[in-house]
C-alpha cells in the first residue's frame, strides 16, 4: 500500500500533472474534456494526454468517453485515500502537525448555523451569468442571503442583452455593476458561506482559497455572450441562461441549509450543478 501511494505522490511531483489534478478537484464532480484541460494548463494536446494518463494509471482520476471526446474526472475515493494515508501514516494522525493552519477544517460534521448567509457568484467577466445569478438569488432568497457577484477578468462591463433581460423581468438594474473578484478578497471583504462559479473558464482558474472555507460548487453553463446571429437569437440565448440559473437557484433556496451538515450540503449543491440546463423562464 505504501508503494501505491508513493507512486501517486511521484506523479503529483510534476508541476503540470499537479496542476491538472488540482483543476479536476476544483471541477469535481464534473467530467472535463481533455482539450479543455490542455488549454487550461497551456499544454499541447499530446502532452496533456500523457500527464492525464499518468494520473489515471495511479488511480487519482478516471476516464470516460462521450462521442469522440475523452472526459476526465477526479476519483474522489482514491484521492481521499492518499490524504488519509498522509495523515495517518506520515503525520501519525496528529492534527497539530499536519492539520491546516490557515484554513482549519470544520469540527466534525457540523451543521451550518442558521443565519443570513453570504453568497458569491463568480464568472470570467461578471457581465451576464453571474449578474443573473446575483439578481435572481436576491429576489428568490428574500432576506436569507447577502448576495454578490464578481469576475476574474481585470476589466469588464455589463452585457446589454443581460441588462435588458433583467429589466423586462422586473428587476432593479440601477444598482448592478461589473465587479472584479479582488474586491472581495481584502481584509474588509465579507466572509462567504457559499461560492459558486457559473462559467467553466473561471472554475478552471487557480484562484486563492477563500477564508472560512465556504461551501463551493461549479454551476457551469454555456455563455450566452458568445451567441452569434440576429438580436432575437441572442436574446433567446440570454433567456435560456436566465432560466437555467433560476431553476438552479430555486433548488438552492429550497435546501434546508440550517438542518444539513456540511458534507450533505456540499453534495446537495454539487447535485444542483449537475441538473439539466432547463428552459427559459
Amino acid at each position: 500500500m505504501e508503494s501505491y501511494h508513493a507512486d501517486q505522490l511521484a506523479v503529483l511531483g510534476h508541476p503540470q500533472r499537479l496542476a491538472l489534478f488540482r483543476l479536476l478537484v476544483r471541477r469535481y464532480p464534473d467530467a472535463v474534456p481533455a482539450g479543455e484541460l490542455a488549454d487550461a494548463i497551456g499544454a499541447r494536446a499530446n502532452t496533456a494526454s500523457t500527464y492525464l494518463s499518468s494520473l489515471r494509471h495511479v488511480g487519482l482520476i478516471t476516464q470516460s468517453r462521450e462521442g469522440r471526446s475523452l472526459l476526465y474526472r477526479l476519483d474522489a475515493t482514491r484521492s481521499r485515500g492518499l490524504m488519509d494515508f498522509l495523515f495517518a501514516e506520515c503525520c501519525r494522525g496528529r492534527p497539530d502537525l499536519c492539520g491546516p493552519s490557515a484554513f482549519p477544517l470544520p469540527e466534525g460534521n457540523a451543521i451550518m448555523p442558521s443565519r443570513k448567509y453570504n453568497v458569491l457568484f463568480i464568472c470570467t467577466g461578471n457581465s451576464a451569468r453571474s449578474i443573473f445569478a446575483e439578481s435572481i438569488l436576491r429576489r428568490e432568497g428574500g432576506d436569507r442571503f447577502n448576495v454578490y457577484s464578481a469576475g476574474t477578468r481585470p476589466y469588464s462591463e455589463l452585457n446589454p442583452f443581460a441588462v435588458e433581460t433583467l429589466r423586462k423581468k422586473g428587476y432593479d438594474i440601477d444598482a448592478l455593476r461589473a465587479k472584479n473578484v479582488e474586491e472581495f478578497q481584502g481584509p474588509d471583504a465579507p466572509q462567504f458561506d457559499f461560492v459558486f462559479t457559473v462559467c467553466d473558464r473561471a472554475a478552471n482558474e487557480d484562484c486563492p482559497a477563500w477564508a472560512g472555507q465556504p461551501v463551493s460548487a461549479h454551476w457551469g453553463m454555456p455563455d450566452p455572450v458568445k451567441t452569434v446571429g440576429t438580436d432575437a437569437e441572442k436574446s433567446l440565448a440570454f433567456q435560456h441562461a436566465y432560466g437555467a440559473l433560476r431553476n438552479r437557484i430555486q433548488a438552492f433556496v429550497a435546501l434546508p441549509i440550517g438542518t444539513l451538515d456540511r458534507i450533505s450540503l456540499q453534495h446537495a449543491v454539487d447535485d444542483i450543478g449537475q441538473t439539466n440546463a432547463g428552459e427559459p423562464a
